[in-house]
């Protein structure tokens, strides 16, 4: 791919998120908008990927780049959590600085590589967008249903309101980020098996240097690891929310998996994957 056709990709990409980020538009209208957003971005890094390929070129560099968490509500953990779910999916490694107190900013540091990064950098603040939009609904909604079946005192109400929030959070982020794995594992079958240098030979009758896709896009996660590990080698795990609403979690969980992606993938059924709350 051409300097030329990826920056023509990646204009219209912004234009696509500046329209799903107006609030002229409706839910519906956003959610179409970030998504074809996010289709022409993962379609653009498996083209890529297999273009390199063929010209038997070096693979695409790893880089890293911050990414700002708000902790508004207290929910910056579960924040930090869902992306970077999503950020794995699509092949990078997050670490978080400042991930200990409740209201403050935190920093996710995220390595990939660079066609990765620009595309997380992107669709990040949109797909971010639309899962605190549909939290915030869904736990006003929870409250509102909990608050008739009895008495509940405003602090329980409010206990029961962070619980809630933040499970659906990181249940949105983790069905999110399966669908997305879904969708890139399809686009690289697809370029392995139906086309570009597949069964094609050069002109002295030797295989074409490119390895296809599906291969190059499983280097880069195997060098990804490496270059995240050198740069934090003692990076310490943080310890998991203690919260948890089940109830939170399976809407949460739903929502991801309706959320409009672009990624054309099954919405209803969810496969094999169960509903219990992330490790």
């Amino acid at each position: 791919m051409t300097e030329a056709a990826r920056q023509k990709t990646v204009e219209r990409v912004r234009g696509l998120l500046r329209m799903a980020e107006d609030p002229a538009v409706t839910d519906a209208e956003s959610q179409a908008f970030t998504a074809k957003a996010a289709e022409l971005m993962t379609r653009h890094a498996i083209a890529e990927a297999e273009a390199r390929a063929e010209r038997g070129e070096e693979p695409d560099a790893i880089s890293r780049m911050n990414y700002a968490v708000p902790g508004v509500g207290g929910h910056g953990k579960a924040r930090v959590r869902a992306l970077a779910d999503i950020a794995a999916a699509y092949g990078c490694q997050s670490a978080v600085r400042g991930n200990t107190a409740e209201n403050t900013e935190r920093t996710m540091i995220l390595v990939g590589t660079v066609s990765a990064l620009d595309a997380l950098r992107m669709l990040l603040p949109s797909i971010s967008m639309q899962m605190e939009a549909s939290a915030k609904f869904m736990t006003s909604s929870h409250v509102s249903d909990i608050r008739e079946l009895r008495n509940y005192t405003r602090s329980e109400l409010e206990t029961e309101r962070k619980r809630y929030y933040r499970s659906f959070v990181r249940a949105y982020g983790r069905a999110v980020a399966e669908r997305i794995r879904e969708f890139r594992a399809r686009l690289q079958e697809n370029a392995s098996h139906g086309g570009g240098s597949t069964g094609s030979t050069d002109c002295d009758g030797t295989e074409p240097s490119g390895r296809g896709a599906e291969l190059v896009l499983r280097d880069d996660i195997h060098r990804v690891n490496e270059e995240f590990h050198k740069q934090f080698p003692q990076l310490r795990k943080h310890r998991p929310e203690r919260t948890h609403s089940a109830a939170g979690y399976r809407a949460g969980y739903r929502r991801g998996r309706e959320a409009e992606l672009g990624l054309d993938t099954p919405v209803t059924g969810g496969g094999t994957s169960t509903l219990t709350e992330g490790e």
